[in-house]
């Protein structure tokens, strides 16, 4: 019912920035909250970002607090992932996730109901 597209990812080096793009589309009513999650060659899924979709209060890893930056278009159905300062260790497959439900620790994977396929992030070094 809920469908979600992530794209914005790519190549760049290490310093640049990119900037992702989640568009949800389907039943999207309800959204509490919009985030991102990361995976690495050979590394388990990641918390990077999150955001709660009314209220817009937002949340970041330690790793990447201060360098990126997690924002919504209400209107657009549509979260953005600014990051600036990338680091070689940020290349991953980035995934965009929804959930309809009320989330505790939004670090917390199992909270989230809906994900998208991931765009590919590569950071050269």
């Amino acid at each position: 019912q809920v469908q979600l597209v992530e794209s914005g990812g790519g190549l760049v080096q290490a310093g640049g920035s990119l900037r992702l793009s989640c568009a949800a589309s389907g039943r999207t009513f309800g959204t509490y909250a919009m985030g991102w999650f990361r995976q690495g060659p050979r590394k388990e899924r990641e918390f990077v970002a999150a955001i709660k979709w009314s209220s817009g209060q937002t949340y970041y890893a330690n790793s990447v607090n201060g360098r990126f930056t997690i924002s919504r278009d209400n209107a657009k159905n549509t979260m953005y992932l600014q990051m600036n300062s990338l680091k070689p260790e940020a290349a991953a497959l980035y995934y965009c996730t929804a959930a309809f439900k009320i989330i505790i620790r939004m670090s917390n994977p199992s909270a989230y109901g809906y994900w998208g396929q991931g765009t590919q992030v590569t950071v050269s070094s």
